[in-house]
């Protein structure tokens, strides 16, 4: 297969916007030339509890899942509604001042976006 080009953004879990202090938490992959979007997420509970105690993690699961659900194309019950992947992508990639942000975009080559978002999940999100 001929290498594609992709766009990542590292999702992070900023509990006090003022201090701009992190942890990683996910990524969003996407390729336009695959036809592919899709994003990935895992909550290291004890971690989160010991960064920001006050912490609601079912709060932001439920924002990670609001993610997972826009690159899906899901519309409806406060979801926006966004047409093509790209504009999804933009969405999702904008800056926020919201506990789940995204981090800058990035870029590479890749034969397999699915391997790709796991592999960065794994590497970035400890």
């Amino acid at each position: 297969m001929t290498p594609v080009g992709y766009q990542y953004v590292v999702l992070r879990c900023v509990p006090e916007v003022q201090r701009e202090e992190f942890v990683n938490v996910g990524v969003v992959v996407y390729s336009q030339s695959a036809d592919y979007l899709e994003a990935a997420w895992r909550l290291d509970e004890d971690r989160l509890r010991a960064f920001a105690p006050g912490l609601d993690l079912g709060a932001v699961g439920a924002s990670l899942d609001t993610v997972c659900r826009v690159c899906r194309g899901e519309t409806g019950g406060g979801l926006p509604s966004l047409g093509g992947l790209g504009r999804r992508f933009g969405w999702l990639s904008a800056p926020r001042s919201t506990v789940v942000q995204p981090g800058p975009v990035h870029g590479g080559l890749t034969t397999d976006p699915a391997g790709t978002l796991q592999a960065l999940l794994d590497r970035l999100v400890v």
